[in-house]
């Protein structure tokens, strides 16, 4: 075996890779978006599902949307954190350890896709908007649905592990 080479079969190449995927596919959206919808005018896609651009200053929910301008610089460097820790988690997880890694690379592309935004445009750009008789859930993106699917994807693995952990006692 070459010199510095793991025996181990890192997961953070492969992870990367779909990181990468969920910041071009964010990107690419967000850029037909902008190009082809009206800010906040619906078109309706399903009878659940219209496209409407939104920009969101805040967080989640638009949390902090109306904080002046500093959240934008505070949520940055959230993003950043979290990415260099989410890198570090992925250089410690074995490519055997599918579940996990996909959900953390998942996290780690969407939270550099809406760093992009906010780097960028000053804001998150939103344009998925589901509702249901009149109830809409707040406009979203790629990159929050990779984040929401990672995190579920991440507690998924840990219930697992957890599991095979109380059955071999």
């Amino acid at each position: 075996m070459p010199e510095g080479r793991s025996v181990r079969a890192h997961a953070l190449r492969p992870g990367l890779s779909v990181a990468l995927f969920v910041v071009l596919a964010d990107q690419a959206t967000k850029a037909l978006a902008l190009a082809l919808l009206e800010l906040y005018r619906p078109v309706e896609v399903l009878a659940f599902v219209n496209l409407r651009l939104a920009f969101n200053p805040g967080a989640a929910f638009s949390l902090l949307a109306d904080s002046g301008g500093w959240q934008r610089w505070l949520l940055s460097a959230v993003a950043v954190a979290v990415s260099g820790y989410l890198v570090y988690w992925l250089r410690g997880l074995r490519r055997a350890e599918r579940l996990q890694w996909i959900g953390v690379a998942l996290v780690l592309g969407g939270a550099i896709g809406n760093l992009i935004d906010r780097l960028w445009h000053g804001v998150v750009i939103d344009f998925i908007d589901l509702h249901v008789r009149g109830w809409h859930w707040p406009a979203f993106n790629i990159a929050d649905s990779a984040i929401t699917l990672g995190v579920l994807a991440i507690v998924i693995s840990a219930l697992r592990e957890w599991r095979r952990e109380r059955e071999a006692i």
